[in-house]
């Protein structure tokens, strides 16, 4: 007992002090490139808009994970679709309707379709190999990602698209100055559309009954099978939300960035990492973990360069399973399947 007590507070130590050590070069090399208040505050809400994009994807991940013990590498080809079918629906020149209308119904469309293909996905893939490893369960979600980037190139090529700008309705977007503090408008749209996606999901698992059986399920399968609550169910509905919130995730980024068919893979291995800050089962750490995730890799970037930025996230990805595996705010816990 006292030698785990000393390696977990040798642990936690070397933990702190690499943060620290971390926070120090980062300030040296700001130092270098003078950067000052206003430009450490730029980056950091451009990486809050990251990062809340990130937080929607661990969202995804964290609700499979709780419900079905499987964690769902499939959760970026959520978001590529959620994007590439929003720009498919608004490019259709069969719709006449004003650009308005337009993109709403392109929204809608994107989130309905992209839900419908989770669902299907899960009972396809998931729901025949359901008594399956882990392991085996995992290579399925790969399999399923490469597969759904697959027919993705050849619907769409490898040619990148725009969404028009949710504020102007066109590919420029209308850009808020405060001082030297540079905001864009989808940034708002983005932040607004996460806030709305939490005050909707906690509506839905804490005032109904779909949503009751999925919290019993992740809190005790077994018991929640023994209550009448069919997990077969419950397991569909959490792919289905899973691919719900990576679509609205995906049609949220869209207008910001130029959606093609690969972009999934990064984001929906940064929306993972974000899950494992939060331990893969607590949700609301799991949007701290993105939003810190963003902050900690748009700094990290500005403060070297561009080409970085992946290097921080899967850095830090090694360092919780290294030294904090449940996660920054978690503690050990054990999740059976299904």
């Amino acid at each position: 007992m006292r030698v785990m007590m000393q390696s977990k507070r040798t642990k936690q130590v070397t933990l702190v002090v690499s943060v620290a050590l971390v926070l120090v070069v980062i300030l040296y090399l700001g130092s270098q490139k003078r950067f000052g208040l206003p430009q450490y505050v730029q980056l950091t809400l451009d990486g809050l808009r990251a990062g809340t994009i990130y937080a929607l994807i661990g969202l995804g991940f964290v609700t499979v994970f709780s419900v079905t013990g499987i964690i769902n590498f499939a959760q970026g080809a959520f978001v590529m679709l959620g994007a590439l079918i929003a720009v498919s629906i608004n490019n259709a020149e069969a719709l006449t309707l004003t650009p308005l209308p337009k993109l709403i119904l392109a929204i809608l469309g994107a989130v309905a379709l992209t839900t419908l293909i989770g669902l299907i996905l899960e009972r396809i893939a998931i729901y025949p190999a359901r008594h399956a490893t882990p392991l085996t369960l995992i290579i399925i979600t790969v399999g399923a990602y490469i597969a759904l980037q697959g027919m993705a190139q050849l619907i769409w090529g490898t040619s990148s698209y725009v969404l028009p700008a949710f504020t102007t309705l066109e590919q420029s977007d209308l850009t808020f100055r405060l001082g030297a503090i540079i905001i864009k408008a989808q940034s708002l749209w983005i932040w607004g559309s996460t806030v709305l996606v939490l005050l909707v999901l906690y509506y839905f698992f804490e005032k109904t009954i779909w949503g009751a059986g999925l919290r019993a399920s992740a809190v005790n399968r077994r018991a929640a099978r023994l209550m009448g609550i069919s997990p077969n169910r419950m397991s569909a509905l959490s792919f289905a939300l899973a691919a719900a919130m990576g679509a609205i995730a995906g049609v949220v980024l869209a207008p910001a960035t130029r959606p093609i068919y690969d972009m999934g893979l990064v984001l929906g291995l940064k929306g993972f990492v974000a899950a494992i800050m939060g331990g893969l089962i607590n949700a609301p750490a799991a949007v701290i973990g993105g939003l810190l995730l963003g902050v900690i890799e748009n700094i990290g970037a500005g403060v070297t360069k561009a080409g970085f930025k992946d290097i921080y996230a899967f850095g830090i990805l090694i360092l919780i399973l290294l030294f904090r595996p449940q996660g920054i705010f978690g503690r050990q816990q054990t999740v059976d399947k299904v």
